[in-house]
């Protein structure tokens, strides 16, 4: 049987916090030379909806704002944000790396995120995580922009037949329960306890993961 674990990446993996703040007030800058926004940058409101779709991030933040502001909006906030990534400001979660090593030798470990695939081949490829990950899938690939359609297509792609979805957010959560996966919460970052509740092991640290494994699989 082919047992998997599917990774979110943003909070999960990668401490998105880090380069966050810079790459956002760097956007919002250039909106304010422009006279396209007035007041401080909205990191606190972004920071609530963190691992949503882009199109609704911006959406939340640029509300008053044209289709065309907010696509180039986003564009120059993955820019800043890739920039960062390469010059190694951010950094992967305390014992990430070890984790993954240690899983790989027993699981096929895989990543479906909501982020872009430019960013997200950035961070696989600062820190090599193709050492340890079989593919990394970006949402841009699924037109319903779901990510539990984006889970299923994991699954479909790879023949997996059993498996664990681990997550910050709810998306992760419902992922997992929609596809007949198992799902472990991380209690990092950008998760609220409220959703981590419907996960079906909710942890600390990632090297909690093979124990919890364990336990379920």
């Amino acid at each position: 049987m082919k047992k998997a674990i599917i990774f979110d990446m943003d909070g999960t993996l990668f401490q998105t916090n880090l380069i966050l703040e810079p790459a956002l007030s760097a956007t919002f800058d250039v909106l304010r030379t422009k006279g396209l926004w007035q007041g401080e940058t909205p990191i606190a409101q972004y920071r609530e909806i963190m691992g949503v779709a882009l199109p609704v991030v911006w959406e939340t933040l640029c509300p008053m704002h044209t289709l065309e502001v907010r696509e180039a909006s986003n564009v120059l906030f993955h820019e800043k944000l890739i920039e960062l990534i390469r010059n190694d400001k951010g950094a992967l979660y305390p014992n990430a790396e070890q984790t993954l090593a240690t899983l790989a030798n027993d699981y096929h470990l895989y990543i479906a995120s909501n982020g872009q695939k430019e960013y997200l081949q950035a961070i696989v490829e600062t820190y090599k995580l193709n050492r340890f990950i079989e593919g990394t899938y970006s949402i841009q690939s699924i037109p319903s922009g779901h990510k539990s359609d984006l889970v299923r297509s994991v699954i479909e792609a790879n023949a997996i037949q059993a498996g664990t979805v681990v997550g910050d957010r709810s998306s992760d959560i419902q992922a997992a329960r929609d596809n007949q996966l198992f799902s472990i919460g991380v209690r990092f970052d950008f998760a609220q306890e409220s959703e981590l509740q419907k996960a079906h092991i909710v942890i600390d640290n990632l090297q909690e993961i093979p124990s919890a494994l364990a336990t379920i699989l």
